[in-house]
């Protein structure tokens, strides 16, 4: 196995040993046990709040499993949060404090730890949450700024294998009243969606067959492989090709408005909802940017999450893609929304069913 450069310089490690303390400046808050549920969907949330912030606390076991990602039967050592790939979604306010216990059981085989995008200090939160096999750790933070966050497994030497392997979810920081359009005005989503984006690098063997592992530490040597070249064997939505697609498609209903949160934690990717738009959308994923208006395709870079907010006006069923049409066609990026409703002529029409040329030239 080649050695691996570690992005953390071991004199910042040390440091964190010798960090001050602080006065608590939580024990008279309210704390409140959230479960957290799994993608595509979110656990119940307020979206606005006049209530004092509390702490929001949350548990999260991390599982390490076999799974399959295409109709093939190809299939992956992956790690995961929850034992879903994206890991749950986190929703909290700004101002709140964010909880979590992170577990890693006596039966996994790797140490694993969560590198919090949306927290300050500690390298995220992974040098706080280094857990072993049998070991929990408790992590606390405050939200101090509102917007859809990454969070990933970062383990020192390790992090890119660790996450393309399926170590990834998001957090949303909602500002406490609520999200706001481009004019200041409120906006209410009655669905929102998680949306993970996945580059997998499965090995093929001499034959040309994808392999299968029989544990985590046999495929490390060849995934690396694959993943130096850059080239990913998947690209998919939520875990495997057709996570969102088909009978798995995302409900929704014509006058609807449904906030897509999408992240990618490795590479860029760009969302696109074939037949519709996204009325607003924080490219960047951050609240208190101004939200862009009316996009037909966003930008998501690797290492981050957006969101985008649309109302369905017309019923039918829609295709959610990343753009890049060669990863969404034949490597697995695209999803379904199946919106119910009745159709409204005014904005589509008809006019005249395929058949003989009869018209005259203009």
């Amino acid at each position: 196995m080649k050695a691996r450069l570690s992005v953390i310089p071991a004199a910042l490690c040390a440091a964190f040993a010798f960090m001050p303390l602080h006065a608590e400046t939580t024990k008279d808050l309210e704390r409140v046990k959230v479960s957290l549920v799994a993608p595509p969907l979110v656990h119940a949330h307020e979206q606005a709040t006049e209530a004092a912030p509390r702490v929001v606390q949350f548990r999260m076991e991390i599982v390490e499993k076999k799974v399959v990602i295409d109709d093939q039967g190809t299939t992956l050592q992956a790690m995961t949060f929850n034992g879903t790939l994206p890991g749950p979604t986190m929703v909290v306010h700004e101002g709140d404090y964010v909880e979590l216990t992170l577990v890693n059981p006596a039966t996994n085989v790797m140490a694993h730890n969560v590198d919090f995008h949306a927290a300050t200090g500690a390298l995220g939160g992974a040098k706080l949450t280094n857990v072993n096999p049998g070991e929990e750790a408790v992590l606390r933070f405050k939200a101090d700024r509102p917007g859809v966050f990454v969070y990933h497994c970062a383990p020192e030497g390790m992090v890119p294998w660790h996450v393309v392997s399926g170590m990834h979810g998001t957090i949303m920081i909602l500002p406490r009243e609520g999200l706001k359009d481009g004019n200041g005005q409120p906006l209410h989503y009655d669905r929102v969606y998680t949306i993970g984006e996945f580059d997998f690098y499965v090995p093929k063997d001499e034959n040309g067959k994808y392999k299968d592992f029989a544990s985590l530490p046999e495929s490390f040597p060849d995934t690396i492989e694959v993943m130096e070249t850059l080239t990913p064997s998947h690209v998919v939505f939520n875990g495997r090709v057709g996570a969102i697609a088909g009978e798995n498609a995302l409900p929704a209903k014509v006058g609807e408005s449904v906030l897509f949160i999408h992240s990618q934690a490795n590479r860029d990717t760009r969302p696109h909802l074939i037949g519709g738009h996204a009325d607003w959308v924080w490219e960047h994923g951050k609240f208190n940017n101004m939200p862009w208006r009316d996009l037909e395709t966003w930008f998501i870079r690797g290492g981050s999450a957006g969101a985008a907010f649309y109302t369905f006006k017309q019923p039918g069923v829609y295709a959610y893609v990343n753009h890049n049409l060669i990863e969404a066609f034949y490597k697995g990026a695209a999803g379904h929304v199946k919106v119910e409703g009745d159709w409204n002529d005014d904005y589509m029409k008809q006019i005249k069913a395929p058949g003989p040329i009869i018209s005259t030239p203009w």
